[in-house]
């Protein structure tokens, strides 16, 4: 109980200090030059993309977190059972398929996969559903076609080379891994909610399921602050510049667009945007490869899977999507 009380000052604390941080960086501004300390434009610079990444990321969060609550209360191992099939094959189909009908976005849809796992969700299914879910959900890809000008094609690649991407990692994921690698084991995670599986009054589950989603945001969230802090951090003191040293070939693009997706850590909903803007440097094929690899894999995101999963999975899988887009991306560039 102590340990427990504990660690929620601890997380409590950390938010209302950067909570009050940004607070004061801003009223800073508000007050003027006569009644603040003059701060470095390049501080300024951090605080605006820093909360701009979290007001981005905190509702697809707070969504995640109540959708990881329910399954946490609502959903048994047995409906599970029944839900997943046994065939590998069948199973990672099913989980991208309905990873591309969730509307999610890469940081909302980690608790959610973490609590299908701890359900007994395999953790090949697991990875499909988080690797489409961001990528080609239908806002995603509503999006893409609006920022692109009403291109289908844009949108029909970013769908199709994505979800080919998935299936292949996916399946390679379910032969390198049995276990599900999370950090802690699967009875942490149920132990408390046993009692659950009994019939309780509907609005004790629907209280349980407020408990859990509270938990899992103050436990999700101090991660994706630290994500977006670091990320904010890049885009303003590494210069964009830099990254050009790979060349301005397709190889070399498409390397330059993969880091930009994966420092800039966009919304997947948004980044099609940002993404358009760079037609007139980038050739298509390097374009795609920055709207596919970015909703799969990002700073952030990656921070945020390292409090989830052993580092050990999240540096494999981190590899493994690095090498499968850009194998297909320079494919493509070929047609």
């Amino acid at each position: 109980m102590i340990r427990w009380i504990r660690s929620y000052l601890i997380d409590f604390t950390c938010l209302l200090a950067i909570g009050t941080a940004i607070y004061f960086i801003t009223i800073s501004q508000l007050a003027g030059k006569k009644f603040s300390p003059q701060l470095p434009d390049s501080l300024l610079q951090l605080n605006t993309i820093f909360l701009s990444i979290l007001i981005e990321a905190v509702p697809f969060v707070l969504i995640g977190v109540l959708i990881a609550g329910f399954i946490q209360i609502f959903v048994t191992e047995d409906h599970i059972r029944r839900l997943i099939p046994k065939n590998r094959l069948l199973a990672v189909t099913m989980s991208c398929i309905v990873g591309a009908a969730f509307p999610a976005c890469e940081c909302g849809i980690v608790p959610i996969v973490r609590r299908l796992i701890s359900k007994g969700v395999p953790i090949h299914a697991g990875i499909g559903f988080l690797l489409t879910g961001p990528l080609i959900n239908p806002i995603v890809i509503l999006s893409t076609y609006m920022a692109f000008g009403n291109d289908i094609k844009m949108a029909g690649l970013r769908m199709g080379v994505g979800f080919v991407a998935a299936l292949i990692i996916t399946l390679i994921i379910s032969f390198l891994f049995k276990s599900t690698q999370l950090k802690h084991s699967v009875s942490d995670f149920t132990s408390s909610t046993n009692h659950t599986n009994k019939k309780e009054p509907f609005m004790h589950r629907v209280e349980g399921m407020m408990k859990h989603s509270i938990d899992e945001f103050f436990d999700m969230g101090k991660y994706l602050i630290l994500g977006a802090f670091i990320a904010a951090f890049v885009q303003t003191y590494v210069s964009a510049k830099s990254l050009f040293v790979f060349g301005e070939g397709v190889v070399g693009s498409t390397i330059v667009m993969m880091g930009l997706a994966y420092f800039l850590s966009l919304c997947s909903e948004a980044d099609a945007f940002i993404g358009a803007s760079f037609r007139n440097l980038f050739p298509t094929s390097s374009i795609l490869a920055f709207l596919v690899y970015g909703p799969m894999i990002d700073l952030k995101n990656t921070i945020m899977l390292l409090s989830v999963f052993r580092a050990k999975f999240v540096i494999i899988l981190l590899f493994l999507i690095t090498m499968i887009v850009f194998i297909l991306i320079n494919l493509i560039s070929f047609f």
